[in-house]
């Protein structure tokens, strides 16, 4: 244990680590608080599909040597959020329709640029980091953190200040329309937040792995609560606490950050799952 601890210690030393560590905990609480409004909404694949449209307009950015792979990376998936958002709402293509199109074709899209103008010797190592998210939260430079840290407390902030709505337009979107609330803005609002936050977790466990990081925790949260609130925090302290903990053990066992992360989320649902049936028991 000792042996640990200090090597813990040591790695703490690089900044590469604390980055890494400050950005994972931003991410994880941002995609909890928005993963309970997705899994109530039955919007959970959303986030699937964002991820492969933030993978294609990666690709794009790589393949145009973008300096900066967010200015297009981002404008690109909340552009597709709305479209998804009003594609649930079209007869004719319907919201899983809409989600499996605009998600299959950006990540075959993705992948054909990425074969065709390789960015460098290993297309392969590049498409399993991006996919997967095998080292790139362990890449992070000063300016991607503060960006990360700013776009955090924006979602946050906005989460705090509409709770109210965001939680009418959750439970009851007709009730809330008929209370006066505009419940096509707060969608667009959340279609946007969801966006920005696929576009942070990206960098943490890869495109393919982001719905784990937001589903697990709001599921494993609802086998223990029911009231929202209490479901919305203990969402957040699981996030939080899964991703700290996957991170560290991935820095010590040079482990894919992505999975190992979507691996402790998962043994965290199996505990919380039997935590709330021994508690239907009582």
């Amino acid at each position: 244990m000792a042996d640990i601890i200090s090597k813990i210690q040591m790695y703490f030393e690089y900044p590469f680590v604390k980055y890494a560590l400050i950005a994972g905990v931003l991410i994880a609480l941002c995609s909890s608080l928005l993963g309970v409004t997705l899994v109530l909404k039955r919007f959970s694949f959303i986030g699937d599909g964002l991820s492969h449209v933030a993978f294609g307009a990666m690709a794009v950015a790589a393949v145009t040597n973008l300096t900066n792979q967010m200015l297009l990376v981002l404008p690109v998936t909340v552009v597709c959020a709305v479209l998804l958002l009003a594609g649930g709402k079209n007869r004719k293509i319907k919201g899983d329709a809409a989600i499996a199109m605009i998600s299959v074709g950006s990540l075959a899209i993705g992948y054909l640029l990425m074969n065709l103008f390789p960015t460098s010797g290993n297309v392969s190592g590049d498409v399993c980091t991006t996919l997967f998210g095998s080292t790139s939260i362990l890449t992070l430079s000063k300016l991607d953190v503060w960006l990360c840290v700013i776009l955090s407390i924006v979602v946050v902030g906005v989460f705090i200040v509409f709770y109210n709505r965001i939680f009418a337009v959750t439970f009851d979107e007709n009730f809330a329309r008929a209370t006066g609330t505009n419940a096509s803005a707060y969608n667009f609002l959340i279609a946007v937040i969801i966006a920005v936050i696929i576009v942070l977790a990206m960098n943490l466990v890869g495109s393919l792995l982001i719905s784990a990081l937001v589903i697990f925790p709001a599921l494993s949260a609802m086998r223990v609560f029911k009231n929202f609130k209490a479901v919305t925090i203990c969402a957040a302290v699981f996030s939080v606490i899964c991703t700290l903990i996957g991170l560290l053990v991935s820095i010590l066992t040079s482990t894919p950050v992505g999975s190992t992360i979507v691996g402790v989320d998962m043994i965290g649902f199996f505990i919380f799952w039997i935590i709330g049936t021994v508690l239907r028991r009582k």
